[in-house]
This record gives structure tokens, sequence and C-alpha cells, in this order.
């Protein structure tokens, strides 16, 4: 027995198990009266309990340290440890089944890992269904550096021109990237997206077949956007879809704590870099145009 509540439960066991009074039962168990009789004098952590199971309830998807930067957001001077006892005490945790690895037997050249925003992009597709049966497609772009989601669009489907617009469409705010990590669909294959690539000067970075690992952020990302949003909903048109989708990038955006970029929001952590870029050297900027002849 280490904890001094631990120690009071097994004082007042005795007293009642073996009919003594509560000196011979502290004596016996070795528990000083003055445990015994401790009264705690720190203020009630209710409300913040309360809060805690609040936020945890809005947004099932969050750990505590997601929710440690929400209630630091909203002015509680707390520390992750506190939550994080709090959070275990109200049974709040979060299970989750991992996958074991399986280790390659061929070694991989690893990629360069990209050292500013709008260096790498990567790019997927994502499946869902309506209420009424009909297929859902979501193309999902991000930049791989800054965690940031860049275009998040619902469609019955795509085509590789329709692709190629939507990233032209990106590059009108932003540079277009050296290179872009997609799979082997046969949207990212097509004519139409290669010429684009080509005439952008943006290279097309294709995985190996079989290989998801090697397209990481973007398959990591869709399975948070399955999580938080695709199964928190049940869509009946594609504009609902749409209009959901869109508030939940920009959520996700400006709004939600990255772990891997140290509980900040994707849109923040951008800023810093893009600051960061302009400090040391200009930045050549090339904006995506449409394809050309």
């Amino acid at each position: 027995m280490v904890r001094p509540a631990d120690r009071r439960r097994v004082a007042e066991w005795a007293g009642v198990a073996y009919q003594v009074s509560e000196r011979r039962a502290c004596t016996a168990v070795g528990v000083a009266r003055s445990t015994l009789r401790y009264k705690s004098r720190k203020p009630s952590q209710e409300p913040l309990r309360r809060r805690l199971r609040e936020l945890a309830g809005v947004r099932t998807y969050a750990g505590y340290r997601s929710l440690h930067t929400y209630l630091r957001r909203e002015g509680w001077q707390i520390n992750h440890k506190r939550v994080y006892r709090l959070y275990s005490e109200e049974g709040l945790a979060l299970r989750r089944k991992k996958r074991r690895r399986r280790r390659s037997v061929v070694a991989r050249r690893a990629r360069p890992e990209p050292t500013g925003a709008n260096q790498y992009w990567s790019m997927d597709f994502m499946h869902d269904a309506l209420a009424n049966g009909r297929t859902l497609r979501i193309f999902t772009l991000i930049d791989v550096h800054t965690r940031e989601c860049l275009a998040l669009r619902p469609a019955t489907g795509f085509s590789g021109a329709a692709v190629a617009q939507i990233l032209a469409d990106v590059g009108v705010e932003r540079p277009l990237p050296q290179r872009i990590l997609v799979d082997n669909g046969t949207e990212f294959t097509s004519k139409a997206l290669d010429a684009w690539a080509y005439w952008n000067q943006v290279k097309l970075d294709f995985s190996r077949r079989g290989k998801p690992g090697d397209n990481a952020h973007i398959e990591a990302f869709n399975s948070l956007v399955r999580r938080e949003c695709l199964s928190q909903h049940w869509f009946t048109t594609f504009e609902e879809a749409r209009g959901t989708l869109e508030t939940w990038k920009e959520e996700y955006n400006n709004d939600r704590p990255h772990g891997s970029l140290e509980q900040m929001t994707p849109a923040r952590y951008r800023a810093g870099v893009i600051t960061a870029q302009d400090r040391d050297e200009p930045e050549t900027r090339r904006s995506g145009g449409s394809e050309k002849g």
C-alpha cells in the first residue's frame, strides 16, 4: 500500500471487519491516525471533470492531449498530467486496436523529407455512400509538411481532367509543389493529369503497387476523415456531404490541434513555416494554371 487513500480504506475495513477501535485498527495495519482523519483542502475538481466530459462527448476522437489543448484555450490553468488523471478516472480513454507491423524483406530507399510548406503534396480517394445507396467518392489533398488539408471534394466520380482542375484551383491560392505523392489509381495515371503535371513542372511520385505505406501521410489523414467526419454523419444529398466536409476541413485546418505539430493547428503551423522561409530566402512563386497545348 503506497497511496494514502488505499491505506485509509484498509484501516476502515479492519475496524469494521474485526469490530475494533480506530486506534487498534490503525496500529494493526500500520497507518497513522492522522492519515485516516485527513480531509483534503484542495478545491473541487468537479467543474473541470464536467467540462472534460462535455468536450469528450462532442469530440469523440480526441485523446487527453487534444482535450488538454482545448481546455487551455478556454482559460483553464492546468497541465497535461492533471487532465490525464481525470481523463483516466472518468473512463474516457480511447482504445484502438494496433495492427501488427510486417517487415519488408527488401530495403526501401527513403524519400527525402520535406523541409517547408508546398514542397510535397499528397492526394488520394475515399469511398462512402449516401442514404439511398448512391456511391460517393471523396478526393483528399494535403500538404505533407504542414498537414494542412488543401482539398476535400465529394462527387460521384472523378476523371483525370477533374483532378487536374482541382489542383489548378488550389495552385491559384498557393505555390504548386515540387512533387505530389499518389497511388496507381486510374485517375492519377491518366493522360490529362500527366499533361497538367508536365506543363506545371510537378513530378507525380507513384507508390509501389500494394504498398500503401509509401504514401502514409494521406492514408493517416483518410483514416482521420473516416473516424471524425464520415462515421459521424449520414448524408442524404451531395450538397449536404459537400457542406459537412467543407465545415470539417475548416475546423481541421484552423481549430483542431495536431499531435505531430506540437498541438498546433495546421494553419498556424503553416503561418510559422512560411514566415521562416520568407526570412531565410525569397520563395519562388509558381502559380498553377490550366493545361497548355
